[in-house]
């Protein structure tokens, strides 16, 4: 998909981070577009991660729903305050064999901005166990939002990746509420520091 961004429409974007995954690997990123989930699986190059999806994409999504069941990918309703729900993302989160990632905002961006972290998973996330915890901050695809969006705007794409970490989540059984904080502020130095307001140009060509 990356490839066919690139070569087929028009798309730029410069070098994609390599993130090291195995099991305890949990991986923050902001939400910008549909290109989202294949930039954070080509990042974590030789394994794949389960992604925290919400729970009405698993049924009555063509492929979407499919993805859901063949990777196992923990769901979670945003709205949902019920206590089996939340245990049951914690759990499958911290026995997955593969990283983990979760978009703390919770939707896609509309405008490129960042939103405000929405705690209530990622603190169930962080109660399974101690992990190794990676931010990661993109912008310049939010033109590609939809589908329809990128097949429209995939030429104007000028897509960065900025990594940060690792970062030791507290043990389970520990106060996360800090910890939370601190990577909300740290997404939000690391995406200012490519926000396409005051990131340099990419070079005509770039590439991953």
């Amino acid at each position: 998909m990356l490839w066919s961004a690139r070569v087929v429409g028009g798309a730029r974007y410069d070098e994609i981070p390599r993130i090291p995954g195995g099991p305890g690997t949990l991986v923050l990123m902001n939400h910008q577009s549909v290109m989202d989930i294949p930039l954070v699986v080509r990042a974590l190059r030789g394994t794949y991660p389960r992604i925290v999806t919400r729970e009405r994409y698993a049924h009555g999504k063509p492929l979407i729903s499919h993805m859901v069941r063949l990777y196992q990918y923990p769901t979670v309703d945003p709205g949902a305050t019920v206590k089996t729900s939340l245990e049951s993302l914690r759990e499958r989160a911290a026995q997955s064999p593969v990283p983990v990632v979760i978009f703390p905002e919770g939707t896609r961006s509309r405008d490129g901005s960042l939103s405000k972290f929405r705690k209530m998973g990622l603190r169930s996330i962080l109660g399974g166990r101690e992990w190794e915890v990676w931010v990661v901050a993109v912008d310049g695809w939010w033109q590609a939002a939809k589908l329809t969006d990128f097949i429209d705007n995939v030429a104007d794409v000028r897509g960065r990746m900025r990594v940060s970490g690792p970062f030791t989540s507290p043990a389970p059984g520990e106060s996360t509420s800090a910890f939370m904080a601190e990577m909300e502020r740290e997404m939000q130095d690391l995406f200012g520091r490519i926000s396409s307001s005051s990131a340099e140009p990419l070079p005509a060509g770039e590439k991953e």
